[in-house]
């Protein structure tokens, strides 16, 4: 089972520090995977951020195999994609389709073998044991799940 630490997030939201490269390689220093939320600016590159470009990360970085990049904008996804980085974009989509071929479950939907579960609280037990990986706020208590699969 991937657990996937959402923005950082493992113990619950901690909105002032979300995004930012410093959690983020908390969670992956704990051997989470980390889905961040990425803005591209045609001059300066990539940035970290949720609602607007924040602090300003390498290519090199993102290409960490456990960082699943969340394209906010359209730049965002040509850019990652053109860097062959693990990336998708969606917006109210129940589904997406991942770059490496992961599908990314709006939360609360139901998916199977290759999918990944965000938000997984909103499914009963049964439901995201048959994805591959969750991605949450609180994905330490999923921790038992990691040897699964």
């Amino acid at each position: 089972m991937i657990l996937i630490s959402h923005r950082g997030n493992i113990n619950g939201k901690i909105p002032e520090r979300e995004n930012t490269p410093q959690y983020i390689q908390e969670a992956l220093d704990q051997g989470y995977h980390v889905e961040v939320d990425v803005y591209s600016t045609e001059v300066s590159g990539f940035y970290l951020g949720h609602d607007k470009p924040d602090h300003l990360v390498s290519s090199t970085w993102l290409k960490i195999n456990s960082i699943w990049c969340h394209a906010k904008t359209f730049n965002a996804l040509e850019g990652l994609v053109a860097q062959g980085i693990h990336c998708f974009y969606h917006h109210a989509d129940k589904y997406t389709l991942t770059s490496k071929g992961y599908i990314w479950a709006f939360p609360g939907q139901l998916g199977g073998k290759n999918t990944i579960a965000v938000h997984p609280d909103q499914l009963t037990e049964t439901e995201y044991l048959e994805c591959s990986g969750l991605c949450s706020d609180y994905v330490s208590k999923y921790k038992h799940l990691e040897d699964q699969k």
